[in-house]
């Protein structure tokens, strides 16, 4: 009985997984299915006394992995593509295979730094996958109020209007399951007193609505994945980082492209929101602009504070107060 690390390279419908024992390495590719899953982990769990599982977070495409994983005592690291991508330098070749050895020999050589995955619970599992499914219904709907601007052009051709009653039956039916998807999502977090208590004193933080204490609660997992406001300001891309090398290279810090995208873009919403209501938040943001105060500068980090506001009222328990805020530093 020995120790294995093995990588994974999902797809839509298979897995390619690279297994490495000391340095001799194997693959085998099986369905992307929780069958198959279970059936490849029960066979080498029998051989195995040490198997560390590792593999990139693809979204949908893990949710049978995730399923499957909750069943077995494995350790098992979800990495971020990126991270992962540029770590490897210079690479010349890409396919599944060659991916499912990357993945594993990552994973061997930095274990030791990375976050072990643990299994969510059932509830949060379900408000991530109807999270998702509504940010694909709100694209969807954007492109086709999109394309309802071209049919003008097509007024001579004497069908503009067919294809605009189209059009106009698809959003309305895209809205319908939007509001399905918003009020199932609202109806899990009800259902668990400890997230509505939270989402409730969240959304009382001016400018920060539903789709915001959703989406928080959704990537903390409760506050339990991410627990610490930094780590969370850092991962939204909210925090500035300096760029300097020797005398030569000195750059103003600024925001990292490396974020999650939706994320910071909600949180933007909330920020765009909170300096256009009365309260300190639009004191500080006027006050920074007498100080002649880049705009995006100060509205970074408006989100900022936002996100510490609600850490610190999910911690706490309680519903936002202006006069506590006001005696925080607000420099």
């Amino acid at each position: 009985m020995e120790k294995i690390v093995i990588g994974i390279d999902i797809s839509a419908k298979t897995l390619d997984i690279c297994i490495k024992k000391s340095n001799d390495y194997s693959f085998e590719v099986i369905d992307n299915d929780s069958k198959a899953i279970k059936i490849f982990f029960k066979k080498i769990q029998k051989t195995y006394s040490e198997i560390v599982f590792s593999m990139e977070n693809t979204g949908r495409y893990n949710w049978n992995l995730y399923q499957a994983l909750e069943s077995f005592n494995f350790k098992v690291f979800v990495l971020n593509p990126l991270h992962l991508k540029k770590s490897l330098g210079l690479i010349r070749g890409k396919n599944d295979k060659i991916d499912a050895r990357r993945i594993c020999d990552f994973t061997d050589k930095n274990e030791q730094d990375l976050i072990l995955w643990k299994p969510c619970s059932e509830t949060i599992k379900k408000i991530k996958v109807l999270f998702s499914e509504r940010n694909s219904k709100i694209k969807l709907k954007s492109s086709l109020l999109k394309q309802r601007v071209l049919y003008s052009q097509l007024e001579e051709m004497n069908i503009d209007s067919k294809l605009i009653k189209m059009n106009k039956k698809e959003v309305k039916l895209l809205e319908d399951h939007i509001a399905f998807l918003e009020a199932e999502i609202e109806k899990l977090i009800e259902s668990v007193e400890d997230l509505s208590c939270k989402k409730k004193n969240i959304q009382s933080i001016p400018g920060v609505g539903k789709v915001v204490s959703w989406i928080i609660i959704a990537k903390t997992e409760g506050f339990t994945k991410i627990d610490n406001p930094r780590k969370m300001a850092c991962y939204a891309g909210v925090v500035p980082f300096g760029y300097q090398s020797g005398t030569s290279l000195k750059y103003k810090p600024k925001v990292s492209y490396y974020a999650d995208k939706s994320l910071k873009s909600i949180l933007h919403m909330a920020a765009m929101r909170a300096v256009r209501l009365e309260n300190d938040l639009k004191e500080y943001y006027e006050r920074k602009i007498k100080e002649g105060k880049n705009k995006m500068a100060i509205l970074n980090a408006v989100r900022n504070k936002i996100i510490h506001r609600i850490f610190a009222l999910a911690k706490n328990g309680k519903s936002y107060e202006k006069n506590y805020i006001n005696s925080l530093n607000m420099s």
